[in-house]
């Protein structure tokens, strides 16, 4: 098991940690971290698109002209696709976009994004996310001593209302419970910031 520093606000080491294995040093997988990115993105879909068929359009109902003795093509309805104002063929209708993925794959893809941010030394851990001040500003300094510069993700094991609503200015930090650990979040920060106890939490889920 790897040993990573835990670290206070101020950046100062108050002791170090072990990190399971398990969780942050396999070898990822990249399929399946792709389809748990599908899965999300997909499930962010609403799928309310919809066009009229040629039997939903209004008007239509008289045949334009009779069958037979015109010189034309026979027509039954000015409602059909190929008319101005006709309904659309083969066009687009609600539906759901999500898809079915096993649970193992859903827990391999957290270990695996896990485990890349762990290699590349882009995991953080800290003793408590408990900030006192909601000011924005008190949170830039905050960052500035962990040495943040990037996009940042603060994962907690409890409710940091404090920390969230000092965040929420920030375009490059974001904070997520441990319960709403997702592949598309930590894919997309440059580091994660997990305090000690969110780490005792996410063996407990993905062990």
């Amino acid at each position: 098991m790897a040993k990573v520093d835990i670290i206070n606000l101020n950046g100062e080491k108050v002791k170090d940690i072990k990190l399971n294995d398990a969780i942050y040093n396999i070898e990822s997988n990249e399929v399946v971290v792709k389809k748990a990115l599908d899965l999300q993105l997909a499930s962010l879909r609403q799928g309310t698109h919809k066009t009229k068929t040629r039997a939903e359009v209004s008007g239509g109902g008289r045949k334009p002209y009779k069958q037979k003795g015109t010189g034309n093509a026979r027509q039954g309805s000015t409602r059909a696709p190929h008319y101005r104002h006709g309904g659309v063929a083969f066009g687009v209708t609600p539906r759901d976009y999500t898809f079915k993925m096993n649970k193992k794959e859903r827990v391999l893809a957290l270990r695996s994004v896990l485990s890349m941010k762990a290699k590349e030394n882009n995991i953080k851990v800290i003793d408590s996310l408990t900030v006192e001040s909601l000011k924005t500003k008190d949170l830039k300094n905050m960052l500035s001593n962990l040495g943040l510069n990037g996009k940042t993700l603060f994962i907690t094991s409890n409710d940091v209302e404090n920390l969230y609503l000092a965040s929420r200015n920030l375009n490059n930090v974001g904070v997520l419970l441990t319960s709403e650990l997702n592949v598309y979040d930590m894919l997309h920060a440059d580091t994660i910031v997990l305090d000690e106890e969110a780490v005792k939490q996410i063996e407990e889920v993905l062990k």
